[in-house]
């Protein structure tokens, strides 16, 4: 009888210690599946999206936005009649603005503010490789963070990382517009005019400065509005990548 419970001690012994070695080894799977989803994206939850997918997708987005918006600003009018996006005479300069107007030159200061936005629309002609060149080369490190941010949180995190380099190589594009819209020739009499007033400050902005920065600021909207349509429209995912990203955000 003693040599029987013995037996089953000694076998109840060997189930404890082999189920107990089980449970380690779940746990251990169980804590490396985690450590894979926190750094590779969760490919067996409902979501299947890895960091990789989710960054493709919003430089797809970025790509697409930047080319959308592009053609729209280089339309006659793309930025002239946007009220979103459009350049008024330059905010240093409102003084020249204000007394020219009073001394009847209404009409060259509008000629002035549409030729600004004139080189506007010629510069973002070529504008949309210089983006798409940005997005291509921008490093993102958490692109879920960004898909699960605002509604424009990928353009402004490419406007974060990008504009310094943008603004130097888009500002020859801008002096090359600016040429051949002449809009220094609708500039001149205006300043001319205003200089030649007794006391006043001699004013003499950057225009080319003044188009670069404004246009940029323009397009960085227009490109944020697609996003936002991107993110909200299925429509608009108008790839397999977009679809895939994207489309996840509403399940």
């Amino acid at each position: 009888m003693k040599k029987f419970s013995l037996i089953l001690g000694t076998l109840a012994l060997f189930s404890l210690q082999a189920s107990a070695q089980f449970n380690l080894k779940n746990l251990e799977k169980e804590g490396q599946d985690e450590i894979k989803k926190v750094e590779g994206g969760d490919k067996t939850a409902a979501n299947p999206l890895s960091n990789e997918d989710v960054v493709k997708g919003l430089k797809e987005a970025l790509t697409v936005g930047s080319n959308n918006s592009t053609a729209s600003a280089s339309k006659e009018d793309g930025f002239y009649k946007n009220v979103k996006i459009f350049i008024p005479f330059p905010p240093d300069a409102q003084k020249v603005k204000d007394r020219v107007i009073e001394l009847g030159m209404k009409d060259q200061v509008d000629k002035f503010e549409m030729n600004l936005n004139r080189a506007a629309e010629e510069a973002s002609k070529q504008a949309a490789p210089i983006l798409i060149n940005a997005i291509t080369s921008m490093t993102v490190g958490d692109g879920f963070a960004i898909l699960k941010g605002a509604d424009n949180a990928a353009t402004q995190y490419l406007r974060d990382k990008t504009t310094a380099d943008l603004l130097l190589k888009f500002r020859p594009i801008v002096d090359a517009a600016i040429a051949k819209v002449e809009l220094t020739k609708s500039w001149n009499p205006i300043v001319t005019t205003y200089n030649k007033i007794p006391f006043v400050k001699k004013e003499n902005p950057d225009l080319a400065d003044y188009v670069t920065k404004k246009g940029l600021d323009g397009l960085f909207l227009l490109i944020a509005d697609e996003e936002l349509k991107i993110r909200k429209d299925p429509v608009a995912q108008v790839t397999d990548i977009l679809k895939k990203v994207f489309g996840s955000l509403g399940k």
